[in-house]
């Protein structure tokens, strides 16, 4: 009997060892965000049978089990999709802020009502050179301006196509992790300490992956993931497949798994993908203003004649904002009055022509609409980036309630497990004793 309660004992002091050690390692992670909580199940220890062993006592004790990982599926999967929106959503949003602090920076239209003042300020004194010069020169910055935003716009559009190939060479770095660790999956025993810490690099892997590609995830009864891309595979056991980008016509980007093309549904690279496009139609807008800028300019110009009596020459170049230019050489070229005025005629009334066709739904108004549209995009998105950070954090603050450590829990388990390895101890005592005093009574 005695022998029997020096096993018994000693069991339960190995395992309540055992969880205290689990317990302790609880309380090391508790801020680590990509550790699940562990507990440790216990299974009894009871003998199978023996010689002259009667059947009341066949039991033996304890022994720890399993490692129990905490694990929520729905709650993860939600998680890792509410903040592949917010990645999504946040890429966006920056690709057109820089898109916008291009163009404003730039100053368009600010030039733009300078060169419309600077002609309003030569109606006065038409054949002032000082007057002409001046509206020279707030022309070839007004050039310029739209060169800058172009730049801006390279330079915008530059920075979303480097981090969306850092991205895609990510998500190929992150499958091919993930296939090796499905791998040592396979090979690691269920319920152990090994296992659970591989599911955890597993959930970590996919958190970044959904991150920037928005994928779609599956297990199988080990624990292995198959993660999806759209309709194709990206990754299966053991194998992973390669992700590419190209680019559409409208300039945002084209993906591929193996080859295939797949249509992204969230993450930082659709969001890229959505802020390329945006800049490519502000572009587009640009032009058209720049475009606008020089027929009308231009249209002027030609109707009337310069103070010498030639006819008025084109005063911009170019076919959009990436080459508009000055045309004109010096002040003289403006055609202030009208044709058939004669040399050396003050009357403005081309000038006039060319200040309406400016001011009346011209650049300036176009510029404006132009700008306010850009931010009313931006300030839409950052509403509904706004909603969805709330709702990202909303899932990750209850898949942590689900997973993550609870200290107070873990301080009572503390409590429990030092409880039980002293009860174990003092059953151990108790069986020695007994044995002792069986010894002396044979003596």
């Amino acid at each position: 009997m005695s022998g029997n309660l020096l096993l018994i004992g000693k069991s339960g002091a190995m395992a309540a060892r055992a969880a205290l050690d689990l317990t302790a390692q609880n309380v090391a992670n508790a801020a680590n965000p990509n550790y699940a909580r562990r507990t440790l199940s216990m299974a009894e220890v009871a003998a199978k049978g023996g010689i002259a062993m009667e059947p009341g006592a066949t039991l033996s004790g304890v022994r720890p089990d399993q490692v129990l990982r905490t694990n929520s599926l729905f709650l993860q999967t939600e998680a890792r999709r509410t903040a592949s929106d917010v990645s999504r959503a946040d890429a966006e949003l920056q690709g057109l802020r820089n898109a916008e602090a291009a163009v404003e920076q730039a100053g368009i239209y600010p030039a733009l009502v300078d060169f419309e003042a600077s002609l309003a300020r030569l109606a006065s004194d038409p054949l002032e050179g000082s007057l002409r010069a001046a509206v020279v020169e707030d022309a070839r910055r007004l050039a310029q301006t739209f060169q800058i935003a172009t730049n801006g716009l390279d330079v915008a559009e530059a920075d979303i196509a480097f981090t969306a190939d850092a991205d895609v060479e990510r998500v190929n770095l992150l499958g091919g992790e993930l296939a090796r660790t499905n791998a040592a999956i396979a090979r690691a025993r269920p319920g152990s300490t090994n296992m659970a810490v591989l599911h955890d690099q597993r959930d970590s892997l996919l958190r970044d992956m959904s991150a920037v590609a928005g994928v779609t995830t599956s297990f199988d009864v080990l624990g292995r993931a198959t993660v999806t891309l759209g309709s194709e595979t990206l990754v299966s056991g053991v194998d992973a497949f390669a992700l590419s980008k190209s680019s559409n016509a409208d300039g945002s980007f084209a993906f591929a798994v193996g080859g295939n093309a797949v249509t992204l549904t969230s993450g930082r690279l659709l969001g890229g993908s959505q802020a390329m496009r945006s800049i490519g139609e502000l572009r587009t807008e640009l032009d058209d203003l720049a475009n606008l800028l020089i027929t009308r300019s231009n249209a002027a110009q030609a109707t009337g004649i310069a103070p010498d009596g030639s006819p008025g020459q084109p005063f911009f170049s170019g076919t959009g904002a990436v080459d508009v230019a000055l045309a004109l050489t010096s002040g003289s070229q403006i055609a202030t009055a009208p044709a058939g005025a004669g040399a050396g005629s003050r009357e403005t009334g081309n000038l006039q022509a060319l200040r309406d066709s400016l001011a009346n739904g011209g650049p300036a108004s176009a510029a404006d609409a132009m700008l306010f549209k850009l931010s009313s995009a931006i300030g839409a998105r950052t509403v509904t980036r706004d909603a969805l950070r709330t709702i990202a954090d909303t899932a990750g603050v209850a898949l942590a309630a689900e997973t993550g450590v609870d200290l107070d829990q873990e301080a009572a388990n503390l409590i429990k497990y030092q409880q039980m390895f002293q009860a174990s101890g003092r059953v151990m005592q108790a069986a020695t004793d007994i044995f002792d005093t069986l010894l002396g009574i044979g003596r």
